[in-house]
């Protein structure tokens, strides 16, 4: 299906983020940052995928999937694939720096009042309550990513969503046992399937 212009959603997307300037990358990824300090996935799909349209829902997806199965941080790796991809190296650092810099000042202040002031319920339960408002951001977020492949492959994909959904979530298999065990039967899945 194509855009205006006759563009594919695909092709707008690489044109949007070709055009991010290093300073456009430090900006979105700072208040992607700051947004979602202590869980920036929800901020980051809003924010590449809907605001500024550097990545189709596929795409960050697929970005997600590769940067999740690199060592570090998610989100941070996804700000060095977006930013190497925009404007290489000096993209992937201002991505970097403008999504960890702020939150790391802040953290280290919070230390320090939490150190203080750790111990007051009144502290205790808005931890509680930041805590389930975050649950719910990453509900709402799993479901936004799972509803293209759901969609586009209903077979390929949904049972091994619900498969990792119970083998983590109900069961309390360690991820890296489920991960190991559904990623080589996923990718045979899918390859066996025509798109």
């Amino acid at each position: 299906m194509s855009e205006a212009g006759g563009a594919t959603p695909a092709e707008a997307a690489r044109a949007a983020l070709a055009q991010a300037t290093t300073p456009d990358l430090f900006r979105a990824f700072l208040v992607m940052g700051l947004s979602g300090f202590g869980g920036v996935l929800p901020f980051a799909r809003r924010a590449l995928v809907e605001r500024h349209g550097w990545l189709t829902d596929a795409d960050f997806t697929e970005t997600l999937a590769l940067c999740q199965s690199l060592p570090g941080p998610n989100i941070v790796n996804m700000s060095i694939v977006v930013g190497g991809r925009a404007r290489g190296w000096r993209g992937s650092l201002a991505a970097v720096i403008g999504l960890i810099g702020a939150p790391f000042l802040i953290l280290i202040v919070l230390g320090f009042a939490y150190g203080r002031f750790g111990g007051l319920p009144l502290v205790e339960r808005a931890i509680e309550g930041v805590a389930a408002a975050a649950a719910g951001l990453v509900v709402a977020t799993a479901a936004r990513m799972a509803e293209p492949l759901v969609r586009n492959r209903f077979l390929a994909a949904t049972p091994f969503i619900v498969l990792a959904f119970v083998g983590v979530g109900v069961l309390r298999f360690p991820l890296i046992y489920v991960i190991l065990v559904l990623a080589p039967l996923s990718v045979a899945a899918a390859w066996r399937r025509p798109a």
